[in-house]
């Protein structure tokens, strides 16, 4: 439970710092930020291993470099569910689930170590 907490404020944190620097991604409050971040980690924890499974001839055939648009999906697909987060072009949910991706790998090995 605090390994979720832990990577919720977090994910918020990025979200709220991303937005004020990528086009194409408009957050409009902090509590707004919290919800799209708890979205997040439940489509990361559901959908993302199934959509991992199925494209996995994909990913194999570029090395893994698939993952990155599987995580710009889920990026879209959270901001598509939530209210106060949206994205405008397909380079914000791309390099945002790209930024969000890796600062939850380093959230993960800081929190586990």
């Amino acid at each position: 439970m605090i390994l979720f907490a832990a990577r919720l404020i977090i994910t918020t944190i990025v979200v709220l710092i991303i937005s004020h620097t990528l086009p194409g991604l408009e957050v409009k409050n902090t509590v707004d930020a919290i919800f799209f971040g708890l979205i997040l980690g439940l489509i990361n924890s559901s959908v993302r291993p199934v959509l991992t499974l199925l494209t996995l001839p994909i990913t194999i055939f570029t090395l893994g470099l698939f993952l990155i648009v599987i995580n710009g999906f889920t990026f879209w697909l959270a901001s598509e569910i939530s209210y106060g987060v949206h994205i405008s072009t397909f380079w914000g949910a791309f390099w945002g689930g790209a930024i969000v991706c890796v600062t939850g790998i380093f959230t993960n090995r800081l929190i586990w170590d």
